[in-house]
């Protein structure tokens, strides 16, 4: 499994895509002097403490007023507001806490209207990014993320991720963070911390310590902005980056220097990955690699799968609801369940695929194709569990319901990604930077090429009366092209009852 990382710069900011073997898994945009993302600390103001909600909305700057829960606040919120208070009146001169007196800690199932009254000054960090009509969710259970480990202010335990399977492996870690993490501050040991050395370690947690006294700074001059988290490039590669990359291509000499510096410092023997693009022809990186083509074909409300199996996507506010149909898939031996099995388990690694590309957050339904026998159905639900274990949202996967619907919630930090507003096509209602006959064109360009490979003769083609005149009308044909191109016979069919986006070869 080899990873790439491609950055595409425009004057806008950076498109980022990750790719697994060619294939686009993420997409990422990140707009120049972005605001209100997640990990990002803020001094807030209390506006209103709503008791019925047990929660208060901060003012933080951005238009719509931030929700904080008091689930989200922290049992340690007494001493952080203590040193909220202490150092804007600049009584305390340290971001040190080991001589800091603590607070009384908050029990967990009290009322925000005991913690908070209106005015308070308040030091917050964003979890979850403005969506919709909806503010920034907030928590004062302060983290600054490093690549080994995650240091909290104002709290004193050592976790270790439950990923970190090996039992002495999991206490080696967690005495060896105990002797060195800073008084007054606790950690949390991540998955990549598995075999790192003390000294790495005390870097990382060295560095995340000046990043707090840089908070703590801001602090004191009563800044709005306390602590931006670093570029979505730097954060990919942080919790990302292992010997699976094989490139990380940009196309900025800026951004490649920069880039060679952040990888040095993680993998001083592997810094060469990072490579600078040079433009063929004025050709956009993404156009040079594939991307965009990839993107056009995979945002629609259609999404084919091969074979002439399609998963059809529908949003709504509340859920996302997923259908998979075999259409015009059949293995040889044309057998119902071997067929919807198979159908089924491509489904699983696209659905894996479509969450992470979109982003996809909250409760998803999908309606996998019914199948009879049970031990189909544990690996389709063993397919979708291994497929899924590469997101980094967290996430939890139910068991069929009796309807035979598997129900998927995921974390939602920020807006789905949509790919910018698109053109609504009249016939299926689906939506792509693309035409919907463009991007079928493309589908069937590179079937064919398939088909021209394995077998000689005449090709024969069925599709939808619409799709068939654009394959047919004008000169040269996109169908004369490829009669060109593959040196075969292509013949194209019209059928009215076929769905504009389907085609199906003869």
């Amino acid at each position: 499994m080899q990873k790439e990382l491609v950055i595409q710069s425009s004057a806008k900011g950076l498109d980022i895509a990750l790719m697994r073997d060619g294939k686009l898994i993420e997409i990422h945009h990140e707009e120049n002097g972005g605001e209100f993302l997640v990990g990002d600390m803020y001094l807030g103001r209390v506006k209103k403490v709503m008791p019925g909600l047990n929660a208060a909305f901060i003012d933080i700057g951005y238009p719509k007023d931030a929700f904080l829960h008091y689930h989200d606040l922290g049992p340690d919120v007494p001493t952080l507001l203590k040193f909220v208070e202490d150092t804007r009146l600049k009584r305390v001169h340290t971001h040190l806490l080991s001589a800091y007196q603590f607070a009384q800690p908050i029990h967990k199932d009290g009322q925000m209207v005991d913690v908070y009254k209106p005015g308070d000054y308040i030091m917050v960090q964003i979890m979850k990014e403005p969506i919709s009509t909806k503010g920034p969710r907030l928590t004062s259970a302060l983290a600054i993320p490093g690549r080994y480990v995650i240091l909290m202010p104002f709290a004193n335990h050592v976790s270790v991720s439950k990923k970190i399977s090996t039992n002495e492996e999991r206490i080696r870690l967690k005495e060896l963070i105990s002797n060195i993490k800073p008084k007054g501050f606790g950690v949390i040991v991540r998955t990549a911390s598995e075999g790192r050395t003390v000294t790495e370690l005390d870097l990382d947690i060295k560095d995340l310590l000046a990043k707090w006294k840089e908070v703590f700074n801001n602090l004191r001059q009563q800044k709005r902005i306390l602590h931006r988290e670093s570029q979505k490039v730097e954060l990919l590669l942080r919790d990302m980056f292992d010997d699976s990359f094989e490139r990380i291509t940009v196309d900025t000499p800026s951004l490649h220097e920069e880039l060679r510096g952040y990888v040095h410092t993680m993998a001083p023997d592997r810094k060469d990955v990072v490579r600078l693009y040079e433009p063929r022809k004025n050709v956009p990186l993404f156009s040079e690699l594939n991307i965009n083509r990839q993107l056009q074909s995979l945002f629609g409300k259609i999404v084919n799968i091969g074979g002439g199996a399609y998963l059809i996507i529908e949003h709504t506010e509340a859920m996302h609801v997923i259908d998979v149909n075999s259409g015009s898939k059949r293995i040889k031996n044309n057998d119902q369940e071997e067929t919807a099995l198979k159908t089924n388990l491509e489904a699983a690694a696209e659905i894996a695929r479509q969450l992470r590309l979109r982003d996809m957050g909250g409760i998803i339904v999908i309606d996998f194709i019914d199948m009879r026998q049970a031990q189909n159905r544990r690996r389709l639900m063993d397919e979708i569990s291994a497929q899924m274990s590469d997101d980094r949202a967290k996430h939890t996967i139910l068991p069929p319901s009796k309807f035979g619907l598997v129900q998927i919630t995921r974390q939602r930090v920020r807006p789905e990604n949509t790919q910018g507003d698109k053109p609504v096509c009249p016939m299926c209602k689906g939506t792509g930077n693309a035409p919907p006959t463009l991007m079928v064109a493309e589908q069937i360009d590179m079937r064919m090429k398939e088909i021209a490979k394995e077998k000689g003769g005449t090709i024969r083609l069925r599709v939808h009366p619409y799709l068939q005149a654009y394959l047919t009308k004008g000169w040269p044909s996109l169908r004369l092209k490829w009669m060109a191109k593959y040196k075969r016979i292509v013949l194209i069919d019209g059928q009215e009852d076929s769905s504009i986006n389907h085609f199906e070869f003869l």
